[in-house]
């Protein structure tokens, strides 16, 4: 794979010093660095959002028909809307300009 990175000057430039003197690649020396970087900072598992919110699923319960109930509200709201809408078109019509 690869990856771009923007590097400040002054970090390219001791980079490409150190490559120089190593003879490393500068490929060789970021993958070296990126790997210590991710094997001391690995993801604790415990630290996951499924298990800081483990206790909290299924604790607490709703209607067994929440997201049907909700649908069937929003669609009335909406026919209210429409109706106002309707209502004020009609007069509309019908008041002289």
């Amino acid at each position: 794979m690869t990856t771009t990175v923007k590097l400040p000057n002054a970090l390219e430039m001791a980079l490409r010093q150190h490559c120089a003197v190593s003879g490393e690649s500068i490929s060789e020396v970021i993958r070296v660095a990126l790997e210590a970087h991710l094997s001391s900072h690995a993801i604790d598992q415990s630290s996951t959002p499924w298990a800081l919110g483990a206790e909290y699923f299924g604790r607490y319960a709703g209607p067994a028909d929440l997201s049907e109930s909700f649908r069937q509200a929003r669609g009335a709201l909406w026919d209210d809307v429409a109706a106002d809408k309707s209502k004020r078109r009609t007069r509309a019509a019908k008041s002289p300009r």
